[in-house]
C-alpha cells in the first residue's frame, strides 16, 4: 500500500479511536455504571453504521487510486485509443468523488445524531440523579 493509502487508513483509525473514546467515557459518578441492553444495542448499531460507512469510503477511494493510475498511464502512452478511454475513466472518477462527498455527509450526520443521543442520555441521567 502506498504512503497515501496508509495515511488514509491511519486517519480512519484515528477517527475511529476518537469516536470510540467519545462513546466509551465513563458515566458521571452519580449514575449507575451498568449499561442497559438497549444502550449496548444502540452503541453497537452506531459502530456498525460507522464501520460500514468508512469501509464504503475506503473502497471508493481505493477505486479512485486505480482510476487515476489508469488515466495517467493512458495519457503517458499518447495512444489515441487510450486517450479516448480517459473520458469514461474521468467521468467515473467524478461520480466517485460525488459518492465520497455523500458518504462523508452521511457520516457527519450519523456522528452528530449519535453524539446528540449520547449527550441527551447523559443529561437525562443528570436530571434524574437527584442533584441540580
Amino acid at each position: 500500500m502506498t504512503s497515501r493509502g496508509s495515511a488514509s487508513s491511519a486517519a480512519v483509525s484515528t477517527m475511529d479511536t476518537t469516536i470510540s473514546n467519545t462513546f466509551s467515557k465513563k458515566r458521571n459518578h452519580h449514575h449507575t455504571t451498568t449499561t442497559t441492553t438497549q444502550e449496548e444495542g444502540h452503541d453497537s448499531e452506531v459502530w456498525s453504521t460507522f464501520n460500514h460507512s468508512f469501509k464504503q469510503v475506503q473502497s471508493v477511494l481505493d477505486r479512485n487510486r486505480v482510476l487515476i493510475q489508469q488515466v495517467n498511464d493512458n495519457h503517458q502512452s499518447k495512444v489515441p485509443e487510450n486517450m479516448a478511454k480517459n473520458v469514461a475513466l474521468i467521468q467515473e472518477l467524478n461520480g466517485n468523488v460525488s459518492k465520497v462527498v455523500s458518504l462523508y455527509s452521511d457520516l457527519s450526520s450519523n456522528f452528530s445524531t449519535a453524539f446528540q443521543y449520547q449527550r441527551n442520555k447523559n443529561s437525562d441521567g443528570e436530571r434524574y440523579s437527584g442533584e441540580d
